[in-house]
């Protein structure tokens, strides 16, 4: 087998450019692996891919991104390709369009190989609420591979493909990302089309993309950012994110909450989060240690926020125009079969949780309280920006565990996002960077969060620190 995908995406499109390989080469590659690792990390593979790869194998590769593989997860809409979100709700959904961010995908030719296995409607933290099964941690299989993004994450981490898309609700980019030691970017609120992508918590959702280093992740991430009608949430943006890669970082002002350096968090990620701030002292970063208010309440802000929007978007999944219908006669027996068969028992807890919180007077009680709330930990998230460029601290408070650690724990899957949630509500941009792995060869990961739309002065501190480690990421040599 050829190991072209292990190769850094300038040199495979030199290599396309050189006519010396064809995209069909990278697409057989693809197919090869995915059937070797035994992941079950894709939901649907393209029947297509050869056939796509093939109409190109004339035509001239005009940009980085011509004739690569890409992986979707498989919450984005594909037409002409399922898209399940893992769920038997939507077992055989077909859409009939794609996504604003597979528009750009296809624009500049990627081959899409497949859609990616998930936690089911993107609830969960470790890859196992799917329908079709768990996702296997490709370093080693016995552990969870993080979550929702579970599929995107194993197939970049085996180098299956080169790149990948996800989609961050509380997480579900960065922790998987963690997990399987690939670099994962949650962007600012507003700065990705969520047009196509399969509403969770609307207010929270964002696409990002997954990739083997930073610099092919802001590539991808120039490629999706941007106004989109169809989304008016998002913004216009015209920058170049890789434009502070590889410049000096003497200067940066990085603030480290006591919050995320507690006790809580395994003592070898805190020892190594320690290394890398010591790097940054000796480079000339101001490196600060500092508390930021309410941090610690913005678990049940999002079980409170997240599940009341799930509960409302997840309401359209009642079998009458799309996806699955039980056989019963009566109305409010096939509504109530429906989903009930449809819906795993995650999404269940969920939608019963969500609906909790907005009914009657629990909307004011808890969920315009929330609100509130939230409004404050954004306000003290700004705060530390008005005197820091970037806040750093781990990407998750433990390695990746074994499989059913948490089955009679069904709170544990939020306190795995321990560290990403206050991230997501506050709408800013965050990264998980690998930066060395424990003495179980599993990767530990860090996460640097920057200022709203400020992508690239994450992707500088980001890029500095990857090329200081120069670790080897490839599955085997993690030691």
């Amino acid at each position: 087998m050829t190991n072209y995908l292990d190769l850094e995406l300038k040199e495979i499109h030199e290599l396309l450019v050189s006519k010396k390989i064809r995209p069909t080469d990278l697409v057989k590659e693809a197919f090869l692996k995915i059937e070797k690792n035994k992941l079950n990390d894709f939901i649907s593979l393209n029947e297509n891919a050869l056939k796509e790869a093939e109409a190109l194998g004339e035509v001239e590769a005009d940009n980085i991104f011509f004739g690569i593989p890409i992986a979707i997860k498989d919450n984005i809409v594909t037409k002409d390709l399922r898209t399940t979100c893992a769920s038997k709700m939507l077992e055989n959904f077909n859409s009939v369009y794609d996504a604003t961010v597979i528009e750009k995908v296809k624009e500049k030719h990627m081959i899409i190989i497949g859609k990616t296995n998930m936690d089911e409607f993107a609830m969960g933290s470790t890859g196992e609420t799917s329908f079709f099964g768990n996702t296997l941690n490709p370093r080693n299989k016995s552990r969870v591979p993080g979550g929702s993004s579970s599929g995107s994450a194993a197939a970049v981490a085996s180098r299956e493909v080169v790149l990948a898309l996800g989609s961050d609700t509380g997480g579900s980019v960065r922790q998987p990302s963690g997990f399987c030691g690939i670099v994962g970017l949650k962007p600012t609120y507003g700065s990705v089309s969520r047009h196509g992508l399969v509403a969770f918590a609307s207010s929270l959702d964002q696409i990002g993309p997954m990739t083997k280093n930073v610099y092919e992740n802001a590539l991808l991430f120039n490629l999706i950012a941007g106004k989109d009608e169809k989304d008016l949430n998002t913004v216009e943006n015209n920058k170049d994110f890789t434009s502070l890669i590889g410049k000096d970082i003497k200067g940066l002002k990085i603030a480290v909450p006591n919050y995320y350096m507690s006790d809580v968090i395994n003592a070898e990620i805190r020892n190594k989060i320690n290394e890398i701030l010591e790097i940054l002292k000796n480079k000339g970063c101001q490196v600060d240690f500092i508390d930021i208010p309410n941090l610690e309440y913005a678990i049940p802000l999002y079980q409170v926020i997240a599940l009341g929007e799930a509960s409302t978007n997840l309401a359209r999944f009642d079998g009458i125009k799309y996806g699955f219908l039980s056989d019963q006669e009566k109305l409010e027996d096939m509504y109530n079969l429906t989903r009930s068969i449809g819906f795993g028992a995650e999404v269940k807890r969920r939608i019963m949780v969500g609906s909790l919180v907005l009914s009657g007077e629990n909307a004011d009680k808890y969920y315009y309280k929330a609100l509130k709330l939230r409004h404050n930990m954004v306000s003290n998230f700004k705060k530390v920006f008005e005197k820091y460029d970037l806040i750093l601290g781990p990407t998750n408070t433990d390695v990746a565990y074994p499989f059913n650690r948490h089955l009679d724990n069904v709170l544990q899957s939020f306190y795995d996002d321990l560290l990403t949630i206050p991230v997501s509500m506050a709408g800013l941009p965050a990264l998980a960077l690998p930066i060395g792995f424990n003495h179980e060869s599993l990767p530990i990961g860090l996460q640097i969060i920057g200022n709203y739309f400020k992508e690239e002065v994450i992707y500088e501190l980001a890029s500095f620190i990857e090329k200081e480690l120069n670790l080897d990421l490839r599955i085997g040599s993690d030691k």
